[in-house]
């Protein structure tokens, strides 16, 4: 299930279109009211609009003065809902959206919670999308009747989170779930497009995963170089820099990885690389007991597939490892979360092992917090020096969006 949220000046836009009174909606008749909160009588949209204006013109003026929400939960959940059904989904969620306060790093709130449950808002149930999924549009009062108003600060990480939460306790697909399954297919159709390029072009590149039902968004600066791009398969949008192993799928590095998968590799000394470089070709096959351990299903394990010198591994992760991953590189703060989870599990498995890694003491020494597990360490304790030394390897990036 995935949702969206904004703060938005255009109100009375975004209500039109909820309720099918725009133009723009070809299928009026496919659109339903689900509920209302503090509004009387079901009005159209100009009574809504009036009576979210009631409540803002008692207190101070807000630019943005409704917030708009889009709920879609995957089409096989909801196949047999009905309005109550849908009124408690979105209840579910108003609840969940309501709960969660952000913290800074220094621990004090810079995002408070919200209070839906005490602002007028209407919520609407539309059928008439392409493919006829269902999905709910809401619009809600910024200002809740007490004059306090609803924080937007970091709303679509406040709107997802609440969603994730409403699908695990219904036991439902997680955005995130959906990734991991389909992250492995995405990274193999990359891998077998180059393989069977016969010689290297980012045209040849581009067409062929259009071919394989891609869109290939790509990302040019001021001189019309390309330095980027990202694939766009159904909903999910997945940026290079979340694809192969090491980047490898990246603009800068497709060349090399093509001439990798066409060419024996050449010994190179690592004098004049970068850090970067050296992590990957550092980065070794163990046959280490901890690989056999996990490749096979125990209870309380979660699969996870990994995609490795060219070969597709399947491992059983303990949920709370990967749990403790999924904390520590958080795809919503962390631009290159899914490398560093990859290679956090290759390492927690025993697939790959580490090279030394400077401390950054001043004894002139260098030492990894890896590469061997204590035999008295329990998998929580080996995953969290996993982390630690993967953050040392790659660097953590944050996410730019999030920055105010």
């Amino acid at each position: 299930m995935i949702a969206k949220a904004k703060a938005i000046s255009h109100g009375i836009n975004a209500i039109r279109y909820i309720t099918g009174e725009s133009q723009n909606k070809k299928h009026p008749e496919k659109i339903y009211r689900i509920l209302d909160n503090l509004i009387p009588s079901q009005p159209d949209t100009m009574g809504i609009w009036n009576s979210m204006q009631l409540t803002l013109s008692r207190f101070k003026p807000v630019k943005n003065s409704v917030i708009r929400i889009e709920l879609s939960p995957s089409a096989e959940h909801t196949h047999f809902f009905d309005i109550e059904d849908w009124q408690r989904l979105w209840q579910d969620f108003a609840a969940e959206f309501d709960k969660q306060v952000f913290t800074g790093k220094d621990g004090k709130v810079r995002s408070c919670q919200t209070n839906l449950a005490n602002s007028k808002y209407t919520v609407w149930l539309h059928k008439e999308s392409e493919g006829g999924v269902p999905h709910l549009h809401a619009a809600v009062c910024r200002m809740d009747e007490d004059g306090n108003i609803n924080n937007d600060h970091n709303i679509h990480l406040r709107a997802q989170r609440a969603a994730e939460r409403v699908a695990k306790k219904r036991g439902w697909t997680t955005a995130v779930q959906i990734r991991y399954v389909n992250l492995p297919k995405v990274n193999r159709d990359c891998m077998d497009v180059l393989k069977s390029m016969p010689k290297w072009s980012w045209e040849g590149y581009k067409n062929a995963l259009i071919r394989k039902g891609y869109t290939v968004h790509e990302r040019k600066d001021g001189n019309d170089v390309l330095r980027g791009y990202a694939l766009v398969n159904g909903n999910t949008k997945y940026k290079a820099s979340e694809l192969g192993i090491a980047r490898n799928l990246m603009i800068s590095k497709l060349p090399k990885t093509w001439d990798k998968l066409h060419h024996k590799p050449q010994v190179t000394t690592f004098s004049n690389q970068s850090k970067e470089t050296q992590t990957e070709q550092n980065l070794k096959s163990s046959a280490s007991t901890e690989h056999t351990r996990y490749s096979t299903y125990h209870p309380d394990t979660i699969p996870y597939t990994l995609n490795h010198d060219d070969k597709e591994h399947r491992f059983y992760i303990p949920e709370k490892v990967l749990d403790c991953f999924n904390d520590e590189f958080d795809y919503r703060d962390t631009e290159n979360c899914q490398e560093l989870t990859d290679m956090a599990v290759a390492i927690f498995v025993g697939l790959l092992e580490t090279p030394n890694i400077a401390t950054g003491g001043c004894s002139g020494g260098s030492q990894s917090d890896l590469p061997w597990r204590d035999k008295d360490e329990d998998d929580l304790q080996w995953a969290r020096r996993c982390t630690r030394a993967v953050v040392r390897l790659l660097g953590k990036k944050p996410k730019t969006s999030l920055k105010r």
